[in-house]
């Protein structure tokens, strides 16, 4: 049955692989912030390990899924003429965090444990900016979900299975993402379905990244090296910019450095034995 399942998979076009693979991801982002209702406090420890862990994974999917790929196909077309491969890499990466680094700037939104509001100034109340930060950072995700398996079906050299890696890595990094934004609102005298809302509300994004980013690689396959490496460096930002000085805040660096080397461990294992 499960051989069948993945045949049937195989089978369909890459945006509709994307929005079953996304939707995966934001069920995960939603099954973790499901757990405010079976806890009203988390531990910081725990906390700052599973941001930790969240930006190892990210960290590792931005190299082994997207950059390697991105400068293989770059070489490779190099034989037609053009840029170094190298590139087209750095080109897209540099890209991919000035994008969100506009975004953070022109867009009204806050992020969890910061003392002010970012953007500009709003009447939105904070639970609104809240979401706003948290699906600007999971558009990255959805767009490198979505990449991978327009990269799948337009080129041999990348697999269905390291896209299928590559979706499960951010999803397992996606649970912890939930849970971290959802219980912290529950201290703070949020009502648990509300908590819950804003929680999962961030995976909203990603299937309609996924579904646009494999479109668009379908329609412009010239551009697939920079569309990787575009949202490998929008990933970076979001791990550098966050989620480490998030992990890192309270001071416990050994735990937040533990969890970023097994993220980008299972990760790494993951892209390399299913890829």
């Amino acid at each position: 049955m499960y051989n069948n399942s993945m045949d049937w998979f195989a089978e369909q076009p890459a945006p509709l692989q994307a929005l079953l693979a996304t939707l995966f991801t934001w069920a995960l982002t939603a099954l973790g912030a499901a757990t405010v209702f079976f806890f009203g406090n988390i531990n910081r420890k725990v906390l700052d390990g599973m941001l930790g862990f969240a930006a190892g994974v990210m960290i590792a999917a931005s190299f082994f899924s997207l950059l390697a790929p991105a400068i293989e196909m770059a070489d490779a077309a190099r034989e037609s003429g053009g840029l170094p491969s190298w590139a087209a890499a750095v080109i897209g990466f540099v890209l991919g965090g000035v994008f969100l680094r506009v975004a953070d700037r022109v867009l009204p939104h806050h992020h969890m444990g910061a003392r002010e509001d970012e953007g500009p100034r709003t009447s939105w109340n904070r639970s609104i900016l809240l979401v706003l930060a948290i699906t600007l950072h999971n558009i990255p995700e959805g767009l490198a979900v979505g990449v991978g398996f327009g990269a799948s079906a337009l080129l041999p050299g990348a697999s269905l299975a390291g896209a299928v890696s590559l979706a499960l890595g951010i999803g397992l990094q996606n649970f912890p993402e939930g849970a971290a934004v959802s219980i912290p609102l529950r201290r703070e005298g949020m009502s648990r379905c509300k908590s819950f809302w804003i929680g999962q509300a961030s995976g909203i994004v990603e299937p309609i990244a996924g579904v646009l980013g494999a479109a668009l690689i379908l329609s412009m396959r010239a551009a697939l090296p920079y569309a990787l490496s575009f949202a490998a460096g929008a990933m970076i930002f979001v791990a550098a910019e966050e989620l480490i000085p998030e992990a890192y805040r309270e001071g416990n660096d050994h735990i937040a450095t533990s969890g970023i080397m097994a993220g980008f461990a299972l990760m790494m294992a993951l892209d390399v034995g299913l890829g």
